[in-house]
C-alpha cells in the first residue's frame, strides 16, 4: 500500500468544478478513492478554506458552510480542517466605460487569505517529516507550482499527484506532477454524501435543501 496524502484548495475546488452544480455535498475520500489506485491508502485529508461572512444576496451562506464543514467531519475520519481568512480593504478601482464622466469607483475588496501558502507549508511540511509516499493536490492554482516543484527536487521518490477540473488548470502545475486527473461529472455525482450523515455525537446532519 502506498501512504497517500491529501491537500484540498477548498475555493478553488468550489469555484472551478462545483459552483452552480448539485454537486456540492462533496465526500472528498470518496472522490479521491473513485480516481485512484486502490494501492492509495488514504491517510489523511487536509482541507484548506475559511470561514464565509454572509451577504445581503445569501444571508445563509455561512450557515450551509457550517453544515457542510460538520458532515465532512462526521463522514470523513482522516479529514482536518485547516483555516485562512477573510481580508477586506478600500481600493479604487477603474471603471470600463466611464460613468457619467467618473472613470474611477471606490470599492470594498474582500479576498481569502492563508489557503495556498496554508498548503503549500502542509505539503513541504508533510514531506520532509516522511508523512506520505503519494500525495495529492486538488487544486489548478499556479501558486502552488512552487511548492509541488520543492517536493520533487529534495524528494524524488515521493509521488504527487494533480486532481483538477480542466476548467482553468494551471499548465505549470501540471508539469510539476506525475501524473494529473481531471474530476469528471460522474466521479462528482458518485461521490455524494448521504442527504443525512450521522454523527457519532450530536444530532443527524442534513444537506442544505438547495445544494
Amino acid at each position: 500500500m502506498r501512504r497517500t496524502a491529501v491537500y484540498v484548495d477548498g475555493f478553488n475546488l468550489y469555484y472551478s468544478t462545483l459552483k452552480g452544480t448539485k454537486y456540492k455535498w462533496l465526500d472528498l475520500k470518496e472522490l479521491c478513492q473513485r480516481v485512484l489506485r486502490p494501492e492509495n491508502d488514504i491517510v489523511c485529508i487536509k482541507y484548506f478554506t475559511a470561514d464565509v461572512s454572509p451577504k445581503p444576496s445569501d444571508p445563509d451562506m455561512h450557515i450551509r458552510q457550517q453544515i457542510f464543514f460538520r458532515a465532512l467531519r462526521a463522514q470523513i475520519r482522516e479529514l482536518e480542517i485547516i483555516k485562512g481568512q477573510f481580508s477586506s480593504h478600500v481600493v479604487t478601482k477603474k471603471l470600463h466605460p466611464p460613468i457619467n464622466g467618473q472613470r474611477h469607483a471606490t470599492v470594498l475588496e474582500t479576498k481569502e487569505k492563508g489557503s495556498d501558502v496554508n498548503l503549500a507549508v502542509h505539503l513541504i511540511n508533510d514531506a520532509w517529516l516522511d508523512r506520505f509516499d503519494c500525495a495529492i493536490v486538488i487544486s489548478g492554482d499556479s501558486d502552488l507550482a512552487e511548492s509541488m516543484r520543492l517536493v520533487k527536487t529534495h524528494h524524488p521518490k515521493k509521488i504527487i499527484g494533480l486532481l483538477t477540473s480542466k476548467r482553468g488548470t494551471s499548465k505549470e502545475m501540471v508539469k510539476c506532477a506525475d501524473f494529473t486527473r481531471y474530476i469528471s461529472t460522474s466521479a462528482l455525482a458518485n461521490s455524494q454524501m448521504p442527504d443525512i450523515v450521522i454523527p457519532n455525537l450530536g444530532n443527524p446532519i442534513r444537506k442544505p435543501a438547495d445544494w
